[in-house]
């Protein structure tokens, strides 16, 4: 037996020769301190640290933001302190708003950057603000020109140019009418319909794993989602487009083009930006990166880190141009030739709140979707001097109006 044990003319046992290597072998892969998990922890430690998550960014990112919702905020405001003109200033804020939200909704989604998708939330809320925004904006237009009454006597009849470059090319032969105008109102109140239904969808899909930021896959909500964005904000602008087309000579004395111009670009930005990294993340450019606390991060979540970086950088430079795009100073002339007190801040909550209110979308929604539309009689509202809005208690809720009724469609018209 202890020949049997012992390797041919040596000394040393079997076992002693042979199993010490096996046990070796076997024993490092499992070992909590062995030397493979040494290299995975050096791998690590060598991975380079993800910008977005470094304190440098954030720290850039915070100093932008809080720059902008400085700036936007006093801008409000001095609009609230000097509410003269409600039928105007009300779509003026909601306009302002656009800065403080995008700027601290894309702040906090790029603290909270990591493997899970909290971004999609805040993302969502910063997405339904702006159907919001288009909406207001051609409200806005719509107030500086007296309304659907005091548009069509002015266009009523005419013939649409065509023009390549503002999508009336199809329209050649046709004249406005008050079908025209109520297009461009369907046209944006739909997107402020579909864009938070398509939110709230995105949530649904999210939190049962169907949704994931770049993922093309048939199988992907983000594929179908996407599209019916696409198409519902195209359609949107478009209506803008030709809504301007069309009063660009009416709103010559309002200085339409930078009001126009930083509104849209703060909505093509935001959506371009997207699309490009949407793009670079499918070309594999954002690879899948590991963070501080060793969890992956996907190349939809870190190309959504970017854009929210972005966007605080942007809100910044957009701030800055609708301090001069929605100037308070004519407002503001109007309130220091009025023999009334500056507004007191009971006043201005008051006037904040009717800005925010959501009752004039929903009742235009109503209004312009609505099969009995034909039959509607425009009611034309000049509101005749009486109490300051300011020295009321509700706000200038209680006004006198004189109301000109005119009779805008007929039923050939449509």
């Amino acid at each position: 037996m202890s020949n049997a044990s012992e390797l041919p003319g040596t000394d040393v046992p079997l076992a002693s020769a042979t199993w010490p290597q096996v046990s070796l072998s076997l024993a490092t892969p499992t070992m909590p301190g062995g030397s493979q998990t040494d290299r995975m922890g050096n791998s690590s430690q060598e991975t380079p640290k993800l910008f977005l998550t470094t304190s440098l960014a954030r720290g850039i990112s915070g100093i932008f933001v809080w720059a902008a919702l400085l700036l936007t905020c006093h801008q409000i405001y001095l609009h609230l302190r000097s509410y003269t003109v409600p039928n105007e200033q009300r779509y003026i804020i909601r306009l302002l708003f656009i800065v403080p939200i995008y700027a601290f909704d894309s702040w906090v989604s790029l603290l909270l950057l990591g493997d899970h998708q909290y971004y999609i939330y805040f993302d969502s809320v910063r997405d339904c603000y702006e159907a919001f925004v288009i909406y207001s904006f051609l409200s806005l237009c719509f107030q500086y020109l007296g309304g659907e009454s005091g548009i069509m006597a002015e266009i009523r009849g005419k013939p649409i140019q065509s023009s390549c470059f503002y999508g009336t090319c199809c329209l050649r032969g046709m004249s406005y009418s008050i079908g025209f105008l109520r297009f461009c109102k369907q046209a944006t109140l739909q997107f402020c319909i579909v864009k938070p239904a398509m939110s709230a969808l995105t949530i649904v899909l999210q939190a049962y794993g169907k949704y994931h930021d770049g993922d093309f896959n048939i199988h992907s909500g983000y594929l179908y989602i996407s599209l019916i964005y696409n198409l519902s904000v195209s359609l949107a602008l478009y209506a803008l487009f030709l809504f301007y087309f069309a009063t660009r000579e009416l709103l010559r004395p309002f200085e339409p083009i930078l009001k126009f111009l930083t509104i849209k670009s703060i909505i093509f930005l935001s959506f371009w930006q997207g699309l490009l990294l949407a793009i670079l993340e499918k070309c594999e450019v954002i690879p899948k990166v590991q963070v501080i606390d060793g969890s992956l991060v996907s190349a939809g979540t870190l190309a959504a880190g970017y854009q929210n970086f972005i966007i605080c950088i942007e809100m910044l430079f957009a701030s800055i141009a609708l301090r001069y795009a929605f100037t308070c100073q004519v407002y503001a002339e109007k309130k220091e030739n009025s023999p009334a007190p500056p507004a007191p801040m009971l006043s201005i909550s008051s006037g904040l709140k009717e800005t925010m209110s959501p009752q004039d979308i929903v009742q235009d929604a109503i209004h312009n979707f609505s099969p009995a539309y034909q039959q509607y009689t425009q009611q034309a509202t000049h509101e005749t001097p009486g109490p300051d809005p300011h020295t009321s208690p509700a706000g200038g809720g209680n006004r006198n109006h004189s109301v000109e009724k005119k009779m805008l469609i007929t039923a050939n018209e449509l």
